[in-house]
């Protein structure tokens, strides 16, 4: 992690030097080569693991000479995985949301275990997200600071998410201990709760390698480890609607709906030669969506505000955000829906924004 220049001083703190470290105050120099000796025995078994999943690790290592206790576990996700492209893009939008919220804190992340183990900068999202300060120190660069901090941000998250039954993938060892997998639950969880502006990819699964010691050696497994299921899934989880039943119970009355709003946004579209027949493709750009705000609140939108011919994915994402704070500037409430949802054809979502429309303005002519 790093600042942008020219910055004034960022709450994040610098890195920890390994001198100040827990082992390192114990212990000195010899403490500190020995620690850097640990570290790379124990990168060099877990690859000896990965290479014969079901075996002890090749090289005997004594229970001193190795970070891992008796008996103890730990994790790491297979080297494949990590290079799979679905994986590469969670932690890409994972990583440009983070950044995208602490903009104003001049905070940066580029590596999601490197800079989110000591709590600093979850502490920071969190309070972003939640609009809370945490009581906190704001410096912590010894283990026992960093770990308490993680507690309290933790326990935060937890009063959070626990009361609508979100399964907790990760505590304060799996994040302080860098492990990625509990690292990505964690914001993924957070992401979903806070209905973050970003699509995240579906079906990401990935093969972590378990690594326990055993009688002075590693012995490993591979389990696979879900990150994320389906968009309707994560989004939809706690807030099932009229829509939801429609759907799922009720597909007849679904058509009547359809109908019924397709009727509306063409009684006003239609002033401006414009016709809809399928909801679900001819609103996924935004323009109508821009249109349709203009037409039932009687102003134009100048045409530099939107792109009238969008062709990327973000030109129609950005459309159909400023069609979202048109709607906030008319007095509607926040979407459920996010612009991605729209643009990537999700009908429910565009079902749902257009009958918030219908709602308001059915009587407008």
């Amino acid at each position: 992690m790093s600042s942008a220049p020219p910055r004034s001083p960022t709450p994040r703190v610098a890195r920890m030097k390994k001198d100040e470290s827990f082992l390192g105050k114990l212990g000195g120099t010899l403490a500190r080569k020995k620690k850097t000796r640990e570290v790379s025995d124990l990168q060099e078994e877990g690859r000896s693991a990965i290479n014969s999943p079901m075996s002890a690790a090749s090289v005997d290592v004594h229970p001193e000479d190795t970070q891992l206790e008796e008996n103890e576990e730990r994790t790491m996700i297979d080297p494949t995985s990590r290079e799979d492209p679905k994986f590469k893009e969670l932690v890409k939008v994972l990583l440009d949301w983070i950044n995208d919220v602490l903009v104003e804190e001049r905070i940066i992340v580029k590596q999601l275990e490197e800079d989110l183990y000591d709590g600093q900068v979850l502490q920071k999202l969190l309070e972003k997200l939640a609009d809370r300060k945490l009581d906190v120190a704001e410096v912590t660069q010894s283990e026992i600071g960093q770990r308490q901090k993680l507690q309290t941000v933790l326990e935060t998250v937890h009063d959070l998410l626990r009361p609508h039954g979100w399964a907790l993938r990760w505590n304060v060892d799996s994040i302080h201990s860098k492990n990625l997998v509990a690292i990505i639950h964690l914001l993924v969880s957070l992401a979903m709760h806070f209905h973050a502006p970003i699509r995240l990819p579906e079906h990401v699964s990935v093969q972590v390698v378990v690594v326990r010691k055993r009688e002075g050696l590693l012995h490993s497994s591979h389990v696979s480890e879900e990150l994320t299921t389906t968009t309707e899934m994560m989004m939809g989880r706690f807030e099932r609607d009229a829509f939801d039943t429609l759907f799922d119970h009720a597909p007849d009355k679904l058509t009547v709906v359809k109908k019924s709003l397709i009727t509306f946004v063409n009684k006003h579209l239609n002033k401006l030669n414009l016709e809809v027949t399928e909801l679900e493709t001819q609103f996924a750009d935004g323009v109508y969506l821009v249109l349709l705000m203009g037409l039932l609140e009687d102003y134009f939108v100048p045409l530099h505000n939107f792109y009238l011919t969008p062709e990327s994915f973000d030109q129609k994402v950005h459309n159909v955000a400023f069609a979202f704070e048109l709607m906030l500037d008319a007095g509607l409430k926040k979407p459920k829906a996010r612009p991605e949802d729209v643009v990537n054809l999700d009908l429910k979502s565009t079902l749902r924004v257009l009958y918030n429309l219908f709602t308001k303005y059915k009587d407008v002519e």
